[in-house]
């Protein structure tokens, strides 16, 4: 660990060192990130109030039964569940914990892996994402899309692709807090 370094007048000086060397943000850049946290903190909590009223969940909720409705026999491992919903394990159990008191998801352990466990979606599970999925598509549609140009659309598709694949990590033992 680095030593810090105090100048006679109490600073750090180390702590000042670092902060002459920060890139900080231009105005621009500024005003773009803070955009950006602000509209995508709007528009989580607007898809969260939508499907609290459909559906009585969270829009995290929502996105469990559709990554189990979209695998084969509408079932995952939950360590795969965990990872691609990006989801801490521990989160993940407190969830599917609340998804299987409401009849829509259940577990199953894995026959080949005595600590393993599939998160299944039920017939219940499915039939209550089919009956809210149309206004969900609709509240995104009304608060993205609607708002944008196929242009503006396309550009944010390839942006966030773009910064996806920089985040994706990609060495195997990478340490995430889904992968926990």
């Amino acid at each position: 660990m680095e030593q810090q370094h105090t100048a006679t007048d109490g600073r750090d000086t180390q702590h000042t060192q670092d902060a002459e060397a920060t890139a900080w943000l231009s105005e621009d850049e500024q005003r773009t990130w803070r955009a950006y946290l602000h509209a995508t903190t709007l528009l989580e909590d607007h898809l969260d109030r939508q499907l609290q009223r459909d559906a009585k969940m969270p829009h995290i909720y929502f996105g469990l039964l559709v990554k189990l409705s979209e695998s084969p026999r509408r079932r995952l491992r939950m360590t795969e569940l965990a990872r691609e919903t990006k989801i801490t394990r521990s989160r993940l159990s407190h969830a599917i914990a609340r998804l299987e008191k409401s009849g829509w998801v259940r577990r199953e352990d894995c026959p080949s892996d005595k600590r393993g466990q599939f998160a299944i979606l039920t017939d219940d599970g499915l039939k209550v994402l089919e009956r809210t999925a149309p206004g969900h598509v609709e509240t995104v549609r009304q608060a993205l899309f609607a708002r944008l140009t196929p242009e503006q659309q396309k550009s944010l598709g390839e942006i966030m692709m773009i910064v996806a694949e920089g985040l994706q990590p990609k060495e195997a033992g990478a340490d995430l807090p889904w992968l926990r």
